[in-house]
């Protein structure tokens, strides 16, 4: 089961919202296959709901297009006005909202200094992405850019239809010296098969939620948990559930970003983190 698919219910339970008493939740899940979304979208307008949370690129896409009516609280890490999603922070108009998982850009620049020095003298980094186009969109140019100025060669690898088997023999191929997990709610919801993969090749890889990390991954940097940042979109759903317009709630940012490492998963690949690295972390999980 997907930790976002029960977060989201549990922080609307602490709002008042009791599934099959006050509330009913449509949920619909694409399992890694973009192309269904713009058709579970339309079913979901279809069911005449009240506000639609989208939580992958893709799946903003595919609501957007759908309906410019229904209230749409999305979730992700991207820039929601060079999106056209809303007209700005601020006020967004139209029929979205949002929360955002990372303030003026991807982070993806931040988390390639923290592999180098996780890592000294890296010299090449693979950039694990999935099929979501919008993902990619974002994160891709921003992490290309300061590959570049760091001096670092940077790998894209895809994955496809869910094979991350395949992705990871793509990696290995390309001889990196870390890994940077893309930031996305699909690698959230796979996240066991790739710290697996990752833990397996001995890749040192960086991820975007603490959650991730207490599963085994080896760093994250972002927002300080994916139950901080659900409680945020039900908050929004409450509201305009009591009346409010999408349009005219500000899209988030977060305030705080946070550095988690887990010792247990760095003494286990034998990697000795540089002191310096690990007094700047705010979370050490051992």
């Amino acid at each position: 089961m997907d930790l976002q698919t029960n977060l989201l219910p549990r922080s609307l339970r602490e709002l008042g919202y009791v599934e099959g008493q006050n509330i009913v939740i449509e949920q619909r899940f694409a399992n890694n296959k973009v192309d269904l979304l713009p058709a579970l979208a339309r079913e979901l307008v279809d069911l005449r709901v009240d506000v639609i949370v989208a939580i992958t690129a893709g799946s903003i896409i595919a609501a957007k297009n759908a309906t410019s009516t229904t209230p749409i609280v999305f979730f992700g890490n991207f820039d929601p006005v060079a999106a056209g999603f809303v007209a700005s922070l601020a006020n967004p108009g139209g029929n979205m909202t949002g929360i955002l998982i990372a303030p003026g850009g991807t982070l993806a620049a931040k988390k390639l200094e923290i592999l180098t020095q996780a890592v000294p003298g890296t010299r090449r980094i693979a950039m694990l992405v999935p099929e979501d186009p919008l993902v990619s969109r974002e994160q891709v140019p921003e992490a290309r850019k300061a590959a570049a100025a760091l001096g670092i060669e940077l790998t894209i690898v895809s994955v496809r239809g869910g094979d991350y088997a395949k992705a990871f023999a793509t990696i290995v191929a390309s001889r990196p010296d870390s890994l940077f997990v893309t930031a996305t709610s699909y690698f959230v919801t796979d996240r066991k098969p790739i710290i697996e993969l990752a833990a397996k090749h001995r890749l040192p890889a960086i991820y975007e939620w603490p959650e991730q990390v207490e599963d085994g991954g080896l760093m994250a940097y972002g927002p300080n948990s994916l139950i901080a940042m659900n409680r945020r979109i039900a908050f929004y759903v409450d509201r305009i559930l009591k009346g409010a317009k999408a349009g005219d709630l500000p899209v988030e940012q977060p305030s705080k970003l946070e550095l988690a490492i887990n010792l247990k998963t760095a003494k286990a690949m034998g990697l000795a983190l540089p002191q310096a690295l690990l007094l700047r972390a705010d979370r050490l999980i051992e």
